[in-house]
């Protein structure tokens, strides 16, 4: 995805979610990057961050922070090949 277009829609989630009491609002642009942006977004998500996050909202910022410590930040659900894996073990 393109950087400025990637800025736009995190920041886009966390304009949203600035109107709720400050914890509200971090726990909620979390759970909606995680839960909604396939593995490869987010981890784009989270190097653009290292690379200094330049146009981000700060709520962005923390929930990338919660992301990296995550232990997998993608890949659980979402990622075909680690679906098919499981597939093949249960047979």
């Amino acid at each position: 995805m393109e950087s400025d277009k990637m800025v736009r829609q995190a920041n886009q989630i966390a304009q949203y979610f600035s109107v709720y009491p400050q914890a509200r609002a971090e726990e909620g642009v979390h759970g909606h990057i995680r839960k909604f942006w396939e593995p490869r977004i987010r981890t784009q998500l989270i190097e653009y961050v290292a690379a200094g996050g330049n146009g981000l909202h700060e709520l962005v910022h923390t929930a990338v922070d919660s992301l990296r410590d995550e232990p997998s930040s993608g890949g659980e659900s979402g990622d075909p090949a680690a679906q098919q894996e499981i597939g093949r073990r249960a047979t």
